[in-house]
């Protein structure tokens, strides 16, 4: 019979869960990193990365609503979080946005969910599915630990091209630089959710797989950015 992990070999385990499966290693981020690609591929990836990160505060709203009443610090977490997305001093959407229409796209072809590739389709599916569907600490460890907290690693590995390389601003570039501090300590609250709540070996299991097949989403979809948009032109090259 499965025992209940101790803590800290519980939180090995769900570092693990994500190990190799980074979104920062796939090669649609490799070619940002190393100034490979062009305006025109970040807004693809702009217009991708709206339908994937536009409704994080609706799936946190699932989330919240199956959250017990009596767990106030995780709905207070999940509360803020939602708030920090949508109604803090300016959307988080609205900064995509912004540096989206720097890379040469509009807002409405941003908006238009025609724009996202299949698997960007599937992976907020699968978000939309885990966030009503599981119970709230498992999807806090899907969305928050297996995708979330990735965000600061990514991100402070492509805001220096972003600035070095391919010249954008500093207002161009918001975005990034205020997910690399915020996703940080949401990523840490996430943490400290799911190893506080998750206290029967079956939810630390389902955990552990629901963590680990989020960051497997997230790179099939950051993968998917440079099967989709970087590789014909490499090809035609």
């Amino acid at each position: 019979m499965q025992e209940l992990l101790s803590r800290d070999d519980f939180r090995r385990a769900l570092e693990d869960s994500i190990k190799g499966r980074q979104a920062k290693d796939a090669p649609f981020s490799r070619a940002w990193v190393e100034g490979r690609l062009t305006r025109e591929h970040f807004a693809r990836w702009a217009e991708n990365h709206y339908h994937y990160v536009g409704p994080f505060a609706d799936y946190l709203a699932y989330v919240y609503a199956a959250t017990p009443d009596h767990l106030t610090g995780a709905k207070d977490f999940l509360l803020q979080n939602m708030y920090e997305e949508e109604l803090a001093d300016i959307r988080h959407t609205d900064l995509l946005v912004r540096f989206a229409e720097a890379c040469g796209t509009t807002r409405e072809r941003i908006e238009d969910p025609a724009n996202m590739n299949p698997v960007t389709r599937g992976l907020q599916s699968w978000c939309y599915a885990v966030s009503m569907r599981e119970h709230f600490v498992v999807a806090t460890a899907a969305l928050v630990v297996g995708l979330e907290s990735q965000v600061p690693s990514i991100y402070r590995r492509q805001i220096v091209p972003l600035r070095e390389v391919y010249g954008f601003s500093e207002d161009e570039i918001e975005f990034f630089d205020l997910h690399i501090t915020s996703d940080e300590v949401h990523g840490e609250r996430g943490y400290q959710i799911v190893l506080d709540h998750a206290d029967t070996p079956e939810l630390q299991r389902r955990c552990l797989q629901m963590c680990r097949w989020g960051a497997e989403m997230r790179f099939s979809y950051t993968d998917a950015l440079y099967n989709y948009y970087v590789k014909p032109d490499l090809v035609a090259a």
